[in-house]
């Protein structure tokens, strides 16, 4: 089994499609281990996205990660990972496939509903920033 995280981003959040992404990570055979619904402040956001700090949408994407809660969830399953990253669909929610995540909630290329981890590596670094390994225990 792989572990991944998500984030269900403020638009989302606003738009009240929380469950519905919820249930369908959980229809694509995602187990939810742990989740936080967090207000991130600024400090939280620039360190979370700093692989990104020199490119030029970092402060855009800084100001919209702050301005509601978002769900962070760590996520089981085998090859979650790369199973997420289809579920979400293409970051562009007018190129992602019909019936992704991002074809279904999202908005704009800034606007796209949900973050899902890149890769193993980064997977465990962002679980590691929302929740400590106590969370991650099976019931």
């Amino acid at each position: 089994m792989e572990q991944t995280l998500t984030i269900i981003k403020p638009d989302s959040m606003a738009a009240g499609n929380a469950g519905k992404i919820l249930a369908h990570l959980e229809q694509e055979g995602f187990q939810i281990l742990a989740l936080r619904r967090i207000h991130l402040s600024e400090a939280q956001a620039r360190s979370f996205y700093e692989v990104h700090k020199e490119r030029p949408f970092y402060d855009d994407l800084v100001a919209y990660m702050t301005e509601a809660p978002v769900i962070a969830a760590a996520l089981e399953r085998e090859d979650a990972v790369a199973h997420l990253r289809r579920v979400m669909g293409a970051t562009n929610p007018e190129e992602a496939a019909a019936g992704t995540i991002r074809a279904l909630y999202g908005t704009s290329i800034e606007r796209n509903a949900i973050h899902g981890s890149d890769s193993p590596e980064n997977a465990a670094i962002e679980t590691d920033f929302f929740f400590s390994r106590a969370d991650l225990l099976p019931s």
